[in-house]
């Protein structure tokens, strides 16, 4: 019963065999693996030191070679300090007697060369002669230039202004010419408009429009100049014809 049982049961009662196996395998395949050094568990099986000896053995040489490179650097170091120290031992002892012993250099104007009496004589007559010039008169004599040139400026300018044809300020008038009735001679009734005559008066194009039960009004186009025309002027002087015009409109009115 108790037999049957263990053998249903999922224990590995051998593992310590396999990893013996394995950590021998790679042993052998890459050499001695460090920390393996264990016993194992079965009874009076231990495994051997020597894989813990040749790594301490290894790290102690390698330890050794840094310490000599190390010891070396420090020799260097210790060497150029050394001769430093001496240089400048050797710099301090020698900068007083040098400063000492040296011979302390004079500062010597250069020579200057002595005029004689005649170019001393001449020099202060040309000082005096200075003296006597006014500086300000070159100054005073600029401005009057710069004036009389803007002076001269402004005057052409203003001539040609003058001369330049003033901006005429004109319309464009649309006038509506109604008749009195169907029967009016609207021929009769343009060459009427059209006979006003007025300075700066400049008739356009014209056409008949429809108005209704058979009437039709006149459309003409004129140009003013609003100066010299004005649009009551204008409508005063069309509904003069009393036996054709009834009245005038102002359709469009439009600046130019």
């Amino acid at each position: 019963m108790a037999t049957n049982f263990l053998v249903h049961e999922k224990i590995w009662f051998d593992k310590f065999k396999y990893d013996d196996a394995e950590r021998k395998f790679y042993e052998q395949m890459n050499g001695p693996v460090p920390g393996s050094s264990r016993q194992s568990a079965g009874p009076g099986a231990s495994s051997g030191p020597s894989g813990d000896h040749s790594e301490l053995v290894t790290r102690i040489a390698s330890l050794e070679v840094e310490n000599q490179s190390l010891r070396g650097v420090v020799q260097d170091l210790q060497q150029a300090v050394s001769k430093l120290e001496a240089r400048l031992s050797a710099l301090e002892k020698s900068s007083p007697a040098h400063r000492a012993t040296a011979p302390q250099t004079q500062h010597v104007s250069p020579m200057r060369q002595v005029e004689p009496p005649s170019r001393k004589a001449a020099t202060a007559t040309e000082d005096d002669e200075d003296d006597d010039i006014d500086l300000f008169g070159s100054d005073e004599e600029e401005d009057k230039e710069a004036a009389r040139l803007r002076e001269e400026r402004l005057r052409q300018y203003a001539e040609k202004k003058a001369k330049k044809p003033a901006l005429v300020a004109k319309s464009s008038i649309l006038l509506d010419v109604k008749p009195w009735d169907d029967e009016t001679d609207m021929a009769q009734l343009e060459a009427c408009v059209r006979s006003v005559q007025l300075d700066g008066l400049v008739w356009g194009s014209s056409k008949l429009v429809p108005v209704g039960y058979g009437i039709r009004k006149l459309q003409i186009q004129c140009v003013v100049e609003d100066d010299k025309v004005g649009t009551d002027q204008l409508e005063e002087e069309i509904t003069k014809f009393e036996e054709h015009v009834q009245s005038v409109d102002i359709a469009a009115f439009n600046k130019i």
